[in-house]
């Protein structure tokens, strides 16, 4: 009779990370203000489901209020190169006054964050949200449901609906193809705080843990 080990026997450790950002594409979250300007969120908690897509937003901040003020944004998903860009982002929010947790994160407001990360907004065809032009794929949506989970209090689940797409002709197979081609898109992934592309880390997370 052969006796099966566990994996916890074997090889593998328990463990409890305090956040499970196991590798996730950056995306960056535009989103409409009251006064009509953009407010950028960096995020990296979403899938898609064909055109479907679905985001993880955490309660409390400027993003999340705007949709549920305004069901539009804008979904544009840097590549790797632009990773300093997206850092100088991290710690700001677009929320006055700072809520009292991401105070204490060291997070501060910041109403202007295309300026402060070196971004170029660009006008949108179906939403009223800017896309940020540096970002070679960019995809205008409308929100379908916004969710309130009992058993993750802190945060919603946001179910949008992509409109329009827009890619760089760099990424694509050919120039005024469909297909975005693998081998030339590098996407910003977002490994347990830590950035990467499809290769080398390329920098830390202000609250990653080193």
């Amino acid at each position: 009779m052969i006796l099966k080990t566990s994996p916890t026997e074997s090889s593998h450790l328990n463990i409890q990370p305090k956040i499970l950002y196991y590798g996730m594409p950056v995306i960056l979250v535009t989103t409409l203000n009251e006064d009509g300007t953009t407010n950028i969120s960096p995020l990296s908690s979403s899938w898609a489901l064909g055109r479907y897509l679905v985001l993880g937003m955490g309660l409390g901040g400027k993003g999340l209020d705007n949709l549920q003020q305004t069901p539009e944004l804008v979904i544009n998903i840097p590549g790797a190169s632009m990773w300093r860009k997206v850092e100088k982002l991290g710690s700001l929010t677009g929320k006055y006054p700072v809520p009292d947790d991401k105070a204490r994160m060291g997070y501060r407001y910041e109403p202007d964050k295309f300026t402060v990360a070196g971004l170029t907004p660009d006008a949108s065809l179906f939403v009223k949200p800017q896309r940020i032009a540096e970002c070679p794929l960019q995809i205008e949506c409308t929100v379908k449901k916004i969710s309130f989970p009992d058993y993750a209090p802190l945060f919603a689940i946001v179910e949008t609906e992509a409109l329009q797409i827009y890619a760089l002709p760099d990424i694509t197979k050919k120039v005024g193809s469909d297909h975005i081609d693998p081998s030339r898109w590098n996407p910003l992934i977002y490994n347990f705080r830590h950035y990467f592309g499809l290769g080398d880390r390329l920098g830390t997370n202000f609250r990653a843990e080193v």
